[in-house]
């Protein structure tokens, strides 16, 4: 038994931020998607595409996200699924950036992340761009405000 062991509920809220990408973090909801396409905002990023929109509604995580591939563009499942692996694991990683700023803001957002380009990224081109988009979507949550 640990005597330094410190209670989840005793640390500081964003230390309890866990690195998962859970069911209620995924968006699913086709209303929301419908929205989202229809009246949220779209910013161009490298080799991805981000619609979004600050949620009007009660989301059940301060942000919901799906990711996207285009079957034009990758026709075998295998390589559609790997980046997606890849968005995915990205986002996990660095979500936490965007989940301090809804935090301070009350805010919750819904985005799709699509892919544009013809050739498999690799893993760090995945990373660093995903780590861009966050930033820049934790910034317009200020402008917004």
């Amino acid at each position: 038994m640990c005597l330094f062991r410190v209670k989840p509920e005793n640390l500081p809220k964003l230390d309890r931020i866990r690195h998962t990408f859970g069911k209620e973090e995924r968006l699913c909801s086709t209303r929301i998607i419908t929205e989202l396409f229809d009246d949220g905002n779209i910013f161009h990023y490298s080799i991805f595409k981000v619609v979004w929109k600050i949620s009007t509604s009660k989301l059940p995580s301060p942000a919901q996200v799906a990711f996207s591939v285009s079957k034009r563009s990758f026709r075998k499942a295998v390589d559609r699924n790997l980046i997606k692996r890849r968005m995915r694991e990205a986002y996990r990683k660095n979500k936490h950036i965007l989940y301090q700023k809804l935090e301070d803001s009350g805010n919750q957002i819904a985005f799709i992340i699509i892919m544009r380009s013809n050739e498999i990224p690799d893993y760090i081109t995945v990373e660093t761009t995903m780590r861009s988009i966050i930033n820049k979507l934790a910034g317009s949550l200020n402008k917004t405000d």
